[in-house]
């Protein structure tokens, strides 16, 4: 009976040693180049030219939506740059017809009756201007159903208009700031149980599925009512922060509705700053008459041209058709600068280029970076690259592109400028032990948590969605102006933790174009 109990657990002593020997080739594999990793921290710390490619983004280029002239400008910028830093293929990839140009040359909006302010306030893009200066008596049309209507038609012609509720002021995170996250919390990000993969978000309907309220009117019907009401201006505000404006496009229309006649034959809409919104509400509530004085010029495309992504590389060697990429969005809204979405991310990615070139890295796989457009308005540029050159096996009309196997990993910063405390594993857990071994060099930055969960949103999304290695890092959050406002200033940023990012991305960038094996992929 021993001897028979023996051998039967002999074929389970063999396993759990071919267990072993695997977790310990594993190893292996995923190790850390010391000499390179020290490189990267001597230049990347001592010698950044991160605070100056930022400034000169945030300060000279300015605001860039996609399709603007601004942007035009702003990519040939870039890709001279790149140029410059001695890269390779450097290009602009045209990915989709985004409907004519849209940019914003002149706003001025101020409070004259019942008394003198000047007001805060930016047209949302694919808008038309004024017919020069008015002066326009202002009114109340916040409507959200259909019986709304009726009690003001043939009352808002050559108006100003109010069209949304009064702003809701967020008075806690201005009397406590946004608070880091604690040692708790980072413990239960790391812990946490991934859930089963949901499409993103971003590409879902805006409904739960429920009947839809047919009286109920969507933005696009509340702005129709507007224009054949003949509205001459209308206001909005859509922003919790006092001071700060956020401020969109058109409602209604998708990028191939984005030309000159659609958006001429609209009503010039301006997002004002909700302390100043919230006073002409009330005064007019008070039934207290309001005139403001308004002018907005805009430059409108003659006609459609095609939106961009740029890219550039350090070619690879014996490897040369796999890739590594990293990236991040080069699109902005146009009230600012947009420093920390995503001025913030674009400085690091540019940054850690330039480190691997000044150290003189020579890696076995291609390192690509991707400055994305499109993505504010739903990550049209790096959908399109991926299908494009990737394929989506998850999609059978499209299938897996010739270069669907040859790309490793792609890396994405887009969540606010704050430091890297991590990163997100989207749910790939095969991806736990290069990055646990890759970090371990940067416990001094903060950064020690892998955490299982999965973010959306933003340019990985893609990647990931068609079963491709793609992660965001996890990063600190970052009080003040946030996105998408006109407070957006390179003065907001931690400049001193985006020279760090900027650290840990060309060493990621690196080890995973060197490493014997590509990155794993979920389910593999």
């Amino acid at each position: 009976m021993e001897i028979q109990s023996q051998r039967m657990r002999a074929p389970a002593f063999a396993a759990v040693l071919l267990v072993l020997a695997a977790a310990a080739a594993a190893q292996d594999v995923w190790v850390v180049d010391r000499g390179m990793v020290a490189r990267i921290r001597e230049e990347g710390l001592h010698r950044s030219r991160l605070p100056d490619t930022l400034s000169y983004m945030t300060d000279v280029l300015g605001g860039r939506l996609t399709n603007s002239l601004a942007m035009d400008r702003a990519q040939r910028w870039v890709v001279g740059h790149l140029s410059e830093m001695g890269l390779e293929n450097v290009s602009r990839e045209p990915f989709m017809n985004y409907g004519a140009s849209w940019d914003n040359e002149f706003a001025s909006l101020h409070l004259v009756e019942p008394a003198y302010q000047r007001m805060v306030g930016y047209p949302i893009a694919h808008t038309p201007g004024t017919d020069g200066p008015l002066t326009l008596d202002v009114v109340i049309a916040d409507v959200h159903t259909r019986s709304d209507l009726k009690p003001l038609r043939g009352r808002l012609r050559g108006k100003a208009v109010l069209s949304t509720p009064p702003a809701r002021i967020n008075r806690e995170i201005f009397a406590t700031g946004v608070p880091r996250r604690s040692d708790e919390e980072m413990r239960r990000l790391a812990e946490a149980v991934v859930p089963p993969a949901a499409p993103d978000p971003v590409f879902e309907p805006a409904h739960d599925g429920a009947p839809r309220n047919a009286d109920l009117l969507t933005p696009a019907e509340k702005l129709e009512f507007l224009v054949d009401e003949g509205a001459a201006v209308v206001l909005e505000s859509r922003s919790g922060w006092p001071g700060a404006v956020r401020g969109f496009a058109r409602p209604g229309a998708k990028v191939d509705m984005w030309d000159r006649e659609a958006t001429l034959a609209s009503v010039p809409i301006l997002a004002v700053t909700p302390g100043h919104y919230n006073r002409l509400y009330r005064i007019l509530r008070r039934g207290v008459p309001a005139r403001i004085a308004v002018e907005v010029r805009n430059l409108h495309g003659a006609g459609p041209t095609e939106a961009r992504n740029v890219l550039a590389e350090i070619p690879g060697s014996d490897l040369a058709h796999e890739l590594v990429m990293i990236g991040a969005h080069f699109d902005t809204w146009h009230a600012s600068p947009n420093a920390s979405d995503n001025s913030s991310g674009v400085a690091v990615m540019l940054e850690a280029m330039r480190i691997l070139t000044t150290v003189g890295a020579a890696p076995r796989r291609t390192i690509r970076v991707a400055l994305w457009s499109g993505e504010e308005q739903g990550l049209y540029g790096s959908r399109a690259y991926v299908r494009r050159h990737f394929g989506d096996p998850m999609d059978p009309e499209v299938g897996a592109g010739p270069d669907y196997e040859n790309l490793s990993v792609y890396f994405n910063q887009d969540y606010g400028p704050g430091g890297y405390r991590g990163i997100w594993l989207q749910g790939n857990e095969a991806a736990r032990l290069p990055f646990e071994v890759w970090m371990a060099s940067f416990r001094d930055f903060g950064m020690t948590t892998l955490a299982p969960g999965s973010v959306g949103s933003t340019d990985h999304v893609p990647f990931d969605q068609a079963g491709l290695p793609a992660f965001q890092f996890l990063q600190a959050r970052v009080g003040g102006t946030g996105g998408h406002t006109n407070l957006d200033f390179y003065d907001t940023l931690p400049v001193e933790d985006l020279k760090k990012n900027a650290v840990v991305v060309a060493a990621f960038a690196w080890h995973a174009a060197t490493a014997d094996r590509k990155m794993p992929r979920k389910g593999r």
